[in-house]
């Protein structure tokens, strides 16, 4: 439970910093923070994303399988940005405005993601070393 709860955090965290990034580059995704209850509004908006990427993301990259082959993976950024549109457009913490923000949005969430979550999160046969 804590490790999900680590995760959701770091998720959080790094759709924060994504919105920051993107919105000083004008990409057309602002973060929607002001207040403590703003932070709750972004913890739900991120486990929204989750759901939505773990629920639905899976069905669209299954069924682009063949799309996805021919286009060496690249489609898959696509349906990320896709559902990164969507739960965006709600305003549950972050907003995006159009798809340049989604697209660079969930490419800045993965990156964000990989990096604190190999900083932060330690897999359960590292601590059996």
């Amino acid at each position: 439970m804590k490790i999900l709860l680590l995760k959701w955090a770091v998720m959080a965290l790094a759709v924060a910093i994504s919105a920051i990034i993107a919105s000083q580059l004008n990409l057309g995704l602002k973060l929607l923070v002001s207040t403590p209850g703003d932070v709750i509004s972004l913890f739900i908006g991120v486990a929204i994303l989750s759901l939505v990427n773990a629920t639905l993301g899976k069905v669209l990259k299954f069924i682009t399988a063949p799309l996805n082959c021919l286009t060496l993976g690249i489609f898959s950024l696509i349906i990320n940005a896709i559902l990164f549109a969507a739960v965006g457009s709600m305003k549950f913490g972050f907003e995006v405005t159009n798809f340049m923000g989604a697209f660079v949005g969930s490419i800045f969430v993965s990156i964000a993601n990989g990096i604190l979550g190999g900083i932060l999160i330690k897999d359960k046969d590292e601590d059996n070393d």
